[in-house]
């Protein structure tokens, strides 16, 4: 269902809210991941290790795969952390140490509270594999509080017709409320702590200031095409495969899309934020805990079989 916001409304809510400057725009970085497909990753880089309270974002794709080329990440432990898988396109299939197993489509979204410890596998469905096609997801590490590093994992599987959609009334902004609230739209995902991931698709000639509280760190990854980010006075360019940062001075971020001759696209992004744990981060990598301790503790429980084994055939 999408829920349409009345324009009068919204630029009444925009003037009344200060909107925070870009303090960085940082270039995603190439990489390989898993058995071997392509990435392309914000953080952690040299230019930014973390993101407090998140630990990576990863782009994959997008890239057309062959018949029976498509990669995929095999077994691997998690512990200390979530995370988050949002298809754009293809199929995936998941399979863990606990006996879960399902399929994520265009649209839909994982959100895996690894917790103590989980052994994981996500592998390209196999009627993807077989015939190919086009690949396009995203990857979101969140870190977990330390009182929450060892509980039970969990799995939140949410199909894309359960996500909330919301648009302007003009239809020009519209966003898919993966966690948070937006135009009025509130997620149906639980989260551990305080956090929004909003798919906003802005049409030229089309702005918006989304609403921050001001204990949040926030950022936004340009997915496709060219926005204007932060005030008018100091607004910043950002395009294809660029992380913006912004300050937390401010109650809100703007974002706009120019509407020239040349310009004909939309702005199709991403904006995530989450209140800082401002707790030690221990990370080696699938595990994150709060000491080197903690790391070691965690690579010994793997090592031992703590976490299990997958069975799913």
């Amino acid at each position: 269902m999408t829920t349409k916001i009345e324009d009068k409304h919204l630029n009444n809510k925009q003037e009344q809210c200060h909107s925070r400057t870009v303090s960085r725009i940082i270039n995603s970085l190439e990489t390989t991941e898993g058995g071997g497909f392509v990435v392309h990753r914000s953080f952690p880089t040299n230019a930014l290790l973390d993101f407090d309270p998140f630990l990576l974002l990863d782009e994959m794709g997008p890239k057309y795969w062959k018949p029976g080329a498509a990669k995929g990440a095999p077994d691997h432990p998690h512990r200390g952390f979530e995370t988050v898988t949002y298809m754009l396109e293809g199929k995936f299939e998941h399979k863990d140490s606990r006996g879960n197993s399902g399929k994520l489509g265009p649209g839909d979204v994982q959100w895996m509270t690894a917790g103590a410890g989980v052994i994981h596998s996500e592998m390209p469905e196999k009627d993807f594999m077989h015939r190919g096609g086009k690949l396009h997801a995203f990857q979101l590490w969140v870190n977990l509080p330390q009182r929450d590093k060892m509980i039970k994992p969990r799995y939140q599987d949410v199909p894309s017709a359960k996500i909330p959609l919301a648009q302007t009334e003009d239809g020009k902004v519209k966003v898919k409320v993966i966690a948070g609230e937006a135009l009025g739209s509130s997620a149906v995902i639980d989260t551990r702590a305080p956090i929004f991931y909003l798919h906003f698709t802005l049409q030229p000639g089309s702005k918006l200031i989304q609403p921050i509280p001001k204990e949040y760190n926030t950022f936004a990854y340009v997915i496709n095409g060219e926005g204007l980010f932060g005030p008018a006075e100091k607004q910043k360019i950002a395009k294809t495969g660029q992380m913006v940062v912004f300050d937390k001075e401010g109650e809100g971020v703007a974002f706009s899309v120019a509407a020239t001759s040349t310009n004909k696209s939309a702005l199709d992004m991403l904006l995530i934020g989450g209140v800082p744990l401002n707790e030690p981060v221990a990370r080696y990598g699938p595990f994150v805990m709060n000491t080197n301790e903690e790391v070691l503790r965690a690579a010994k429980d793997y090592r031992n079989g703590k976490m299990g084994e997958i069975t799913i055939q």
